[in-house]
Order: structure tokens, then sequence, then C-alpha cells
């Protein structure tokens, strides 16, 4: 950038009269070379680092606008994972940031200490009055680099940012915010201070440029090939003493920080809305399904909401898929005993139970009827958007719906214990009846898996050839075991030669591996044969 030429090359554009070893001359060029350009990173990825989180808005691009096709869709729905790469590029950054920094004071020391007549040594003496604010060399007396970081708004606001980042990073690990969630919930919340101190950092910062003012009266390609002569003792009126300002961070981030704070301002009136939980229930697996009514409630199938109980905890909102088709006048979760939370929710459910909803937010499974041919995989609570799913198609079927587009759907569902299918079976019995009555038998082809062997399931085992399986009382046999995922795929790919087929999991990352691998193997490259595309959710 042009107004940054001074601070960029300030000895580059006066080698000639620097007395310094070539050595020590690229050494210091270079650090202040890349402490602005890692800052100026450092501002880009703070800028995108909030965008990902907007929830609203991201369902508003994945769920209104006419432009935003399946691979834009894609795309957003991998919002968390494009968060977690932001926030690696900030660590890194401000890793160099501060290294090129702890270079560079030795540099201003030695430049500010030095009296040869060298550009560096004019520029570091220019405007060090106590009054001026225009100077280039933060450096005014003989300093250390611990006083200068703790009695500076720079330093000590580095230190705020630094420290704040190290907390989240650190806390975001997955095995704490697996084991560990509230530490994660609310030292993430660190963000707050790390954009207040970027701001203020910015403002205040220690590398500067040159103002665009000075720049109209000060060429710094031709005024310093004689610098003794700049200012009173200049002949040349484009020859002014140079003047120099902080190049501000507050710009980059203020339109993330205004859409957040909007976010958050909608997000709160909309959870502030009462919530009516018309039906509590405990399932088999420790397995608490909610039905609730909310004033103005609107779904589509496979979406979520965020759940936030205050007589459990005021501040922690956890995300739930909803298991509730939009046909229905209620809304529902089925939440799983995972934690501190999920546990004291469902031990304190037979009382008075007060909820607030947020929500509710797009997801890929908001994609399954754009498909002709949809595999849907859910591994234990991950079944839930697919009963979303499932409650729909079951209500299309009712009444007729033409739109639907859907031709066919293979349904594929992982537990370990039998008492999880008892979740969903009235669903998948209204199914098959559904069906039969209306001559689409062939639409649903559902697989159920049960992973872990036990003594309770012997008896399955024996009497497999009853009409109906012992383990569910579902027309559909129980495998066990689990799926031989490349015999599944071939076959359907050789079931659907020339369709487009989506892949829908809502389950565990090795299993996202391995379905996207077959999704790759599968896929003809010829785009008139079958191609599957693959679709996880993610919270």
């Amino acid at each position: 950038m042009q107004c940054g030429v001074y601070s960029d090359s300030w000895l580059l554009v006066g080698t000639q009269k620097v007395r310094l070893t070539l050595s020590l001359h690229i050494l210091h060029q270079s650090a202040l070379a890349w402490a602005r350009a890692s800052a100026k990173c450092l501002n880009f990825n703070s800028m995108l680092i909030l965008l990902p989180v907007c929830r609203n808005l991201l369902s508003f691009l994945r769920g209104t606008c006419l432009c935003c096709r399946r691979t834009m869709r894609k795309q957003l729905d991998r919002n968390l994972t494009f968060h977690k790469l932001v926030a690696y590029a900030i660590a890194l950054f401000t890793a160099v940031h501060i290294i090129a920094h702890l270079c560079n004071f030795e540099w201003y020391n030695d430049s500010q200490q030095a009296a040869d007549g060298s550009l560096s040594s004019i520029l570091s003496n220019l405007h060090q009055d106590e009054e001026s604010n225009k100077w280039l060399n933060p450096i005014h007396t003989n300093s250390t680099v611990t006083y200068v970081t703790f009695t500076t708004i720079p330093g000590l606001t580095g230190v705020i940012i630094t420290l704040a980042l190290i907390l989240m990073v650190t806390s975001s690990m997955e095995f704490i915010r697996r084991s560990y969630f509230e530490v994660f919930w609310y030292t993430h919340h660190l963000f707050i201070i790390y954009f207040a101190g970027l701001v203020i950092h910015g403002i205040a910062g220690l590398v500067r440029g040159q103002t665009a003012e000075s720049l109209n009266k000060h060429n710094p390609e031709h005024c310093a090939q004689d610098p003794r002569y700049w200012g009173g003792n200049n002949t040349d009126s484009h020859c002014e003493e140079p003047e120099f300002g902080s190049i501000p961070s507050w710009q980059w981030v203020l339109i993330p920080i205004l859409l957040y704070v909007f976010e958050r301002v909608l997000r709160f009136w909309r959870s502030r809305q009462r919530v009516v939980v018309t039906k509590a229930v405990v399932h088999p697996s420790k397995v608490l399904e909610l039905q609730m009514h909310k004033k103005g409630f609107s779904m589509e199938v496979g979406q979520y909401i965020f759940i936030n109980c205050p007589s459990v905890s005021h501040l922690e909102w956890h995300p739930f898929t909803l298991t509730s088709a939009p046909e229905e006048d209620f809304f529902s979760v089925h939440i799983r005993a995972a934690g501190d939370w999920t546990e004291n929710l469902i031990d304190t459910f037979q009382m008075a139970l007060e909820i607030e909803v947020d929500g509710p937010f797009g997801t890929a499974s908001e994609d399954v009827f754009q498909y002709e041919v949809a595999m849907l995989v859910g591994a234990g609570i991950g079944v839930t958007p697919f009963a979303s799913v499932l409650k729909s198609i079951w209500y299309k079927f009712q009444h007729a719906d033409q739109r639907l587009k859907t031709k066919k759907i293979y349904f594929y569902w992982l537990c370990r214990d039998t008492g999880a299918f008892t979740w969903f079976n009235d669903l998948l019995a209204s199914l098959e009846q559904e069906m039969e009555e209306s001559g689409k038998t062939g639409f649903l082809n559902y697989r159920l898996f049960l992973t872990v062997w036990d003594n309770s399931v012997g008896q399955a085992a024996f009497n497999f050839d009853n009409d109906t399986d012992v383990v569910t009382g579902l027309k559909q046999k129980t495998a066990f075991g689990r799926p031989m995922w490349s015999n599944e795929f071939s076959a359907v790919a050789t079931a659907h030669p020339r369709s487009v087929v989506g892949v829908f999991l809502c389950g565990p990352q090795a299993l996202a591996k391995s379905l996207q691998k077959c999704c790759h193997q599968y896929s003809s490259l010829d785009p008139r044969k079958v191609k599957f595309y693959f679709n996880k959710e993610n919270f």
C-alpha cells in the first residue's frame, strides 16, 4: 500500500545512507514487512471469523436465495469447518506478528539512538515531542521489550488479545468440547474481549504508515534521496516533513460485528417468546422426547433449534435436531443423556419444565427432497433429522402430494442397543402400513443394524424367520453388525444408473469418512450416469 511506503521500506529507500551490514538490514527490513503483512492477514481473518456463526444469515442464504444452488448450499453446511480454519489462520498469523515485532524492537531501538544522519535516524527523530502524534518510531527513549509491552496501549492490548486467543483455541479442542462443554462454551465468549482489544490495538498501533495528506506533500521515492532538506530547509514544496498515523483495524471488522450484533438481538428476541411443553416422555436408553408449541414457529424437515433450560443453566444453549414434521402442529426433539446438562434436564423433566427455544436453523437435511434418490444414514440418536424426513413423507403420502420429487429413499439406522429402536417404531410401522395401502411399497427401503451383540438379542437371532422382527416388531428384519457400505453403494448405483443420489449422514466422523469415500468411488465421471453427493449434519 502506498500509505505504508516509509514504514515498510524504511531502510529500502535509503540503503546507500544506512551504515548497517547487509544481513542485519535484510533481517530488519523483512521483520517489519512480516509484522505488517501478518497484521493485514489478521484483520482479514478476524473479519471472516464471525460470519460462519451468524446462523440466521446462513439459514436465509440457504433457504430463500434462488441463486443459492446445491454446490453453494453444501459450502454453507461447512460453516463450522470454515470457522475452525479461520481460527487456525488467526492463531498462525498472531504468532508471526509477535515474532516479527520482537525482531522489530531491536531495530526501533537502534534507529532511535543512531546519530549518523541516516534515513532511519532522521525518520526516528521526526515528531518526537510529547504533543505530537505523527511519529513513526514508537520508541522515544532507550527501552526494554517488557517496558514497552506493559506500558503502551498496543503492547497491553496485544497481550490481552493473545491470552484470549490462546484460551479460546485450546478450549475448542475436540476432547474439551466433548467432555467439558461448559469450559468451551464460557471460554469462547472471550471473543468479545478479543474484538474490543483488536480495535483498540489497531487504533494505537506501533506499526504506522504515511498518511494520505502527507503523501500529497511528500513523495517518498523522490524526497528520500536527500532527507537533510526536508521541511524548512527545503526548496522543493513537495518535500515537507512526512507525517505518520496508525492504520486502524475497526474498518475491517465493523460490518461483521454489526451483523453479529443483529444476529444476537434477533436470537434473543426470538428466544424470549413463550414455549409450551405439551408432552414429555422418557424413552429407553435414557432419551427424553419433548413436544412443544410456540406461536409463529415454522420449520422445514431436518432443521435444528437451540434449547435453554433456566432451571439447569441460565446461559447454556444446546443444539438439537427437530424430530417433528412441518405438517404437524407441534415441534419435537429427542434428547439423549450425554453430559451434565442433558442428565440434569432429563432428571428434572417431571417438574414444571420451563424451556426457551431459539431457531429453527437450516441444515443439509433440508435438501433431501431435492434428490430423486436419497440415502439416509443415522447412528444412534443421529436418526433424529431423518425422523423428521420420514414423518413428512408419511404426511405427503396421506395427502397425495404431487410435488414430491423423491422416488426412492434408502434409510439406514445403526444402534448399539435394542432399546433405541423403540424411539421411532411407531413411525416406521405407520410408514409400512401407509406405503402398502397406497401401493408404494418400493418407495422406502429401510435397514436397521444392531452393532453390539449381547444375550438380550439371542432370541432375535433364533427367531429370524418370523413374519415380524423380534427386536423391533417390524416386517423389516434387524441385521447384526455394521453395513458393508461398498455393497450398499454398489447396489444403489446399479438400481439407479442415471440418478443423482443424495447421501445424508448424522453420525460420527469415522462413519463420515467411509461414506464420503464411497461417494467418490461409486460416482461416475460421466455426468449422464449415477452421481453421489455427500451431506453431513453440522452444528
